[in-house]
């Protein structure tokens, strides 16, 4: 006896229940797709309705989660700037002074590395009118600022340089490392460990033969030849 299969549109047709999720995961999902798309697009550039298609959702269970896209925006940047800053917190905060400059550009690189979305949209900044001004990567970037600036006035103070300096300086050099860090996210080459390593050896060999009192040079400078170790041999 011939069976006749079910077609598509029968009632017969089974299909395999679809897993629930809990609130949780399905705030966590929604977070995870909206991080993707917003790196892709931006903000404008990106609708709920996109969001939800992508997560398998309606467009009601997005907004009974974050009230809207400004909402969905906002939960995604606070979330990177917390995973960053908690990156280069642990870096900053452990070890000696050489070290733990080390440790933060490798931070920063770092989460480049593994969260190149959620970097694109912490320098993109909250462009939405009702997210919070603050939440932008120059902000985070200030956060590191203040504390490289704690630690290099401890430093300036051992050292007999003048501690009211030290924003300048810490400045100068989170700002290097943000840049290079940048520039390395599109070439990819060489490796983290490689970029880190040459810009420790910018920042410390320059910091540990700081000028106390630097002067803009005139235009009939000559630059200091360096005695070498056979000129020593020869005096």
């Amino acid at each position: 006896m011939t069976i006749g299969r079910p077609t598509e549109g029968s009632a017969e047709v089974q299909r395999a229940p679809r897993a629930r999720m809990t609130g949780a995961q399905r705030r966590l999902q929604l977070i995870e797709v909206a991080r993707g798309l917003f790196a892709e697009r931006g903000f404008e550039g990106t609708s709920i309705e996109e969001i939800a298609q992508r997560a398998g959702v309606s467009k009601p269970i997005v907004y009974e989660h974050f009230g809207g896209k400004e909402g969905l925006y906002a939960v995604v940047v606070d979330r990177e700037m917390e995973t960053l800053l908690e990156m280069i917190t642990a870096s900053l905060t452990r070890n000696r002074s050489l070290y733990r400059i080390q440790q933060v550009a490798l931070a920063l690189l770092t989460y480049m590395e593994e969260r190149t979305d959620g970097f694109r949209i912490l320098v993109r900044g909250a462009s939405t009118a009702s997210s919070n001004e603050n939440a932008t990567y120059s902000s985070l970037l200030n956060d590191a600022v203040s504390q490289v600036e704690h630690i290099l006035a401890g430093d300036f103070e051992r050292r007999g340089f003048d501690p009211a300096l030290a924003p300048l300086y810490a400045q100068a050099l989170v700002g290097m490392v943000s840049v290079t860090a940048q520039w390395w996210l599109d070439v990819r080459e060489p490796s983290k460990e490689v970029v880190a390593a040459h810009l420790v050896n910018l920042c410390w060999n320059g910091l540990t033969r700081l000028d106390p009192d630097p002067r803009l040079v005139g235009p009939d400078y000559v630059d200091p030849v360096e005695r070498t170790t056979a000129d020593d041999a020869d005096r």
